[in-house]
C-alpha cells in the first residue's frame, strides 16, 4: 500500500487543531496553509477546497472510530467498562478527530452530525450487548459527561487523580450492576 505525502497529513493534522483551536469559520484554506507550513497552493493540490478537507476529517474519524470499535467488542473487561475507562480526553487521534468533527456539527454540518449519529449508535448496540439496552444508554451517557468534562477541565490535563476516581467509581457501579 502506497503512503500518503507527509503534505497531506500535515494540511490535514493543521485543519484539524484549527477546528479544535478556533473552530469551522477560522479554519480558512489560508490559515490551514499557514499552520501546515505549506503554500495554498500545496493545499489545493491535496484538498482542492474546504468541503475536501471536511471530508478527509470525518473519512479520519470514521478509521479511528472504526479501530475503537474494534477495541471495544474485544475488550476482556466488556465494552461498557472499555467505554467508561476510554472516556478520559488523553489526546490521542481519536480524540482529536472527535473533537474536530464536533467542531463541524456544531454549525449545523449535516455529514458530521449523520457520522456523529452513526458512531454513537455503533457504541450503543455493543454496550447494549454488554449491559442491555437501558444500562447501554446510561453508560454512553456516563462517558459522554466524563470526556466533556475532562476537556472543559484543560484538555488532557483534565485527566486529573480527581477524575480518574470518578472512572474508577464508575465502573464499580457498572460491574454490581452485572451482578
Amino acid at each position: 500500500m502506497a503512503r500518503k505525502p507527509v503534505a497531506r497529513e500535515a494540511v490535514l493534522d493543521a485543519f484539524e487543531s484549527l477546528l479544535i483551536e478556533v473552530g469551522e469559520r477560522a479554519a480558512t484554506l489560508d490559515a490551514v496553509a499557514g499552520r501546515a507550513g505549506v503554500s495554498k497552493g500545496g493545499l489545493l493540490y491535496h484538498f482542492p477546497n474546504k468541503e475536501a478537507l471536511i471530508s478527509a476529517v470525518l473519512h479520519r474519524l470514521d478509521e479511528l472510530a472504526r479501530e475503537d470499535l474494534a477495541l471495544m467488542a474485544a475488550a476482556p473487561e466488556g465494552a461498557a467498562v472499555y467505554f467508561i475507562r476510554s472516556s478520559l480526553w488523553s489526546d490521542t487521534p481519536m480524540d482529536r478527530a472527535f473533537v474536530a468533527a464536533t467542531r463541524l456539527a456544531e454549525v449545523a454540518h449535516e455529514e458530521a452530525r449523520r457520522r456523529f449519529a452513526n458512531i454513537q449508535q455503533q457504541w450503543l448496540d455493543l454496550l447494549a450487548a454488554d449491559v442491555g439496552p437501558d444500562m447501554a444508554k446510561a453508560v454512553r451517557y456516563m462517558g459522554d459527561g466524563l470526556y466533556f468534562n475532562a476537556m472543559w477541565e484543560g484538555g488532557p490535563a483534565g485527566a486529573t487523580v480527581e477524575r480518574r476516581a470518578d472512572v474508577e467509581s464508575l465502573v464499580a457501579a457498572v460491574e454490581r450492576l452485572r451482578g
